[in-house]
């Protein structure tokens, strides 16, 4: 764990500490920053090391830290953490380019799992854990209107505006999206929005 440095990014003490503890306890190798702001100034001489940062900071939000990580060709692979997630925000973080999405309260094991996921990104030494294939199976298993609801999530459309668009009901979305997380084996909503846009990527260099 030592050839890579996890860098936090969260501007309340406590948890800049809590995580800390955590990390270190874990063998993490880690910095520890106030702000979005202070961690870009020091975006430059990262060479190998994840992200680790807060989604609702004074300053500038995690999600616009990961763009602006994006527009000067940083290649950090980040982690995005909130109290306050929802499906719109889960959906920009991983479009900004975030591997993993997680919302508080989570199990430390959680959060030590997506770092070893982000540590993996850096030695390209572990492949998606899912081939595309195998991802094109699975999408071709949903119906069409599973397909539609799957299409808005990554939209990132919350169940009562997609039940709007489709003219059906909140709680028919709500089925028709445990069936998809259940035929894409998503384990999450980071995970189906990570699926997603795999696929798409594949499509796009078609």
């Amino acid at each position: 764990m030592d050839s890579y440095v996890v860098h936090v990014v969260d501007d309340e003490e406590p948890v800049r500490k809590s995580l800390a503890f955590l990390l270190t306890m874990s063998g993490f190798t880690l910095r520890v920053h106030e702000s979005a702001t202070h961690f870009l100034d020091a975006a430059p001489t990262v060479v190998k090391g994840c992200l680790v940062t807060d989604l609702r900071m004074p300053d500038m939000s995690g999600i616009d830290l990961l763009e602006r990580l994006r527009m000067m060709g940083a290649t950090i692979p980040a982690i995005v953490i909130t109290g306050h997630g929802d499906v719109p925000m889960a959906v920009a973080a991983m479009k900004a380019g975030a591997i993993d999405f997680i919302e508080k309260p989570f199990e430390d094991e959680i959060l030590i799992e997506a770092i070893k996921r982000a540590a993996s990104q850096l030695d390209n030494a572990v492949e998606m854990s899912t081939d595309v294939e195998s991802l094109r199976a699975r999408l071709d298993s949903l119906s069409g209107r599973e397909c539609q609801v799957l299409t808005a999530i990554v939209a990132g459309l919350a169940n009562k505006t997609i039940a709007f668009e489709l003219a059906i009901s909140q709680r028919t979305v709500e089925v028709h999206r445990a069936n998809v997380m259940s035929k894409m084996q998503a384990r999450s909503l980071p995970e189906l929005v990570r699926m997603a846009i795999a696929l798409e990527a594949v499509e796009r260099r078609r």
